[in-house]
């Protein structure tokens, strides 16, 4: 845990008491600090009131005029639709509003930070880079938007790294930390509710690069207009290593890293060198995770990783929870958990890579439905539509793909089961990528992940 000293013998607030908010009281509380706490969900704030360490009542109580900062959870609203009532209160005072990831700087000023931002991709690389990172030798940890909590993490102090998933939601709340390396991959609408338009979502993501110096390095996969535009309009004294896969109809980098049919290059030195296959890591299936290795290969060099040590730690990468993550294998069927897939962006990378696929998809809908993956829909033998958004998705696949109304990602799981081992097609996949958020139905999409797994682990083949 990271001690948060910075205000012993001070108000501090902090707002939202889920994992981040829970860690950042303990922090303060173990620096000294006096800690006001409140959150606007019931059980939440229920449980927070049985803490003895921290004064718990609502945020209209608090002595906003000794309040030296307020730490807001990165989910409750800053600018739009319309700011949070707390967030109202504080410009009121003149309280400096921040996140936890802004205290650990504070707190670790001398280790080196390495930031990852991006709609989609985000874990995926973060985790990739401190894999990399770790089995190099350096002292790292890995943490943020990608489920631990920051101020989680352990201390490091100098020639530590910290590697930081970093959303939209964060950056807005970051205040002075400085990214020895910032990492943007790529951006799509998403989050749109909460920034008000696409160029608010881009500035939030731009803060990134804030405050870089002399030797950072900004690494900018161009294979968007958005990014392509930011990489251009980078006008700072850091060094930018524009990173690249393949694009349709965009002139391929001569200098940089990319990938060119699988084989990851780097020519960002004197001559032209290809470290590796990527086609060959099950791990990093697909078109995206060539974009995904080739920003963990420029953050790793940019932490002085050499090339063929960073290659040898992507074969034994693991891999991601949630993300095209190969469940099981039962009578001839794969069964692929794609739960992080939240938008229909992130489930096109999941549908590329299959040819006969027995779709899960549904949830809480995002912006634009699922008309954007029409290319993909001759790859569906079937797909299964479960929560909120299953009306909607039928109304688009009508004519197009067959569907059935599940309800339950329980029943989908197991309809979809029984008609792939009915038909009995060769490389068969029952893919859950619900191209939506899983508040409806669920907490989050780890916890929809894991119930597909634990309903997959009760499946038996006839």
């Amino acid at each position: 845990m990271i001690v948060v000293s910075e205000y012993r013998g001070q108000c501090v607030g902090v707002f939202g008491l889920g994992k981040a908010g829970s860690a950042t009281v303990a922090s303060l509380v173990a620096g000294g600090a006096k800690v006001f706490a409140w959150d606007d969900k019931s059980a939440v704030a229920d449980a927070a009131s049985r803490d003895a360490s921290l004064t718990h009542c609502h945020f209209k109580e608090w002595p906003w005029h000794e309040l030296k900062a307020l730490v807001l959870a990165p989910g409750v609203p800053l600018t739009h639709p319309a700011p949070h009532a707390v967030v109202a209160m504080a410009h009121q005072h003149s309280v400096p509003i921040l996140g936890d990831i802004e205290l650990l700087y504070r707190a670790q000023p001398q280790a080196r930070y390495v930031a990852i931002t991006g709609t989609n991709g985000k874990s995926t690389t973060t985790a990739l880079i401190g894999h990399i990172l770790n089995e190099a030798g350096l002292r790292v940890q890995v943490g943020g938007n990608i489920g631990t909590a920051a101020l989680t993490l352990e201390p490091l102090g100098e020639g530590g790294i910290y590697v930081l998933e970093t959303s939209s939601y964060q950056l807005d709340l970051v205040r002075t930390t400085r990214f020895n390396v910032a990492v943007f991959l790529n951006i799509t609408p998403d989050h749109l509710d909460r920034h008000g338009t696409m160029e608010n979502y881009v500035a939030a993501k731009c803060h990134i690069f804030a405050r870089q110096q002399p030797g950072d390095v900004a690494v900018i996969a161009v294979d968007d207009e958005w990014t392509r535009k930011i990489a251009l309009s980078l006008q700072s004294p850091v060094s930018s290593v524009a990173s690249l896969t393949e694009v349709s109809g965009y002139q391929p980098l001569q200098r940089g890293i990319f990938a060119e049919q699988g084989t990851l290059i780097d020519a960002t030195g004197d001559r032209r060198l290809e470290t590796g296959n990527l086609t060959s890591i099950s791990s990093l299936t697909g078109r995206h995770n060539w974009q995904n290795a080739a920003a963990a290969y420029a953050a790793c060099r940019a932490c002085g990783v050499a090339p063929d040590v960073i290659f040898a730690a992507m074969k034994t990468f693991p891999g991601l929870k949630h993300r095209l993550q190969l469940v099981a294998e039962i009578g001839g069927v794969r069964f692929i958990n794609d739960s992080k897939a939240t938008n229909a962006d992130a489930t096109s990378n999941a549908l590329a890579p299959y040819d006969t696929i027995y779709w899960i998809l549904g949830g809480k809908p995002k912006e634009g439905g699922i008309v954007s993956l029409s290319e993909y829909f001759p790859k569906i033998r079937h797909a299964f539509l479960i929560g909120q958004a299953a009306e909607e998705f039928a109304r688009t696949l009508e004519g197009r793909v067959p569907y059935t109304h599940c309800g339950t990602l329980e029943a989908a799981t197991k309809m979809a089961a029984a008609m792939a081992w009915q038909e009995k097609k060769s490389q068969a996949v029952v893919l859950l990528s619900p191209a939506c958020a899983s508040f409806d139905q669920w907490q989050s999409f780890e916890q929809r992940g894991d119930a597909f797994c634990d309903y997959v682990g009760a499946l038996h083949a006839p």
